[in-house]
């Protein structure tokens, strides 16, 4: 009896934690960013990142990272273009993204 009672007290330890495994969602910061292209146009897109950077030299980083992808190097890229908007639960598409490289661009604007 003292062993069956074991058992059910460990399944349901098991059962917990595997439950407490499942609630654990990332949560992202949005920074909503709007720098102006070398050709004068504006282009608005945002940088996703986990919540717990709150770095701005980071978050700056990966804008300054994608803006080399776009051919925008040198642009300006501080707080008057990027500011934090709000954060929120991560999307599944992000988040394969973020784990790779921390980061996960959402293009809005004039971003080709």
């Amino acid at each position: 009896m003292r062993i069956l009672s074991l058992l059910i007290m460990m399944l349901f330890a098991f059962s917990a934690n595997a439950q407490n495994n499942k609630t654990k969602t990332m949560k992202v910061a949005v920074w909503d960013t709007y720098v102006t292209k070398k050709d004068g146009s504006v282009m608005h897109f945002d940088i996703i990142a986990p919540e717990e950077i709150k770095d701005t030299t980071i978050i700056y980083g990966y804008g300054t990272e994608y803006l080399i992808s776009k051919r925008q190097e040198g642009q300006p890229l501080t707080s008057k273009q990027c500011r934090f908007c709000h954060i929120e639960t991560v999307r599944p598409d992000w988040e394969a993204e973020i784990k790779q490289k921390g980061y996960f661009i959402i293009e809005m604007e004039n971003c080709k």
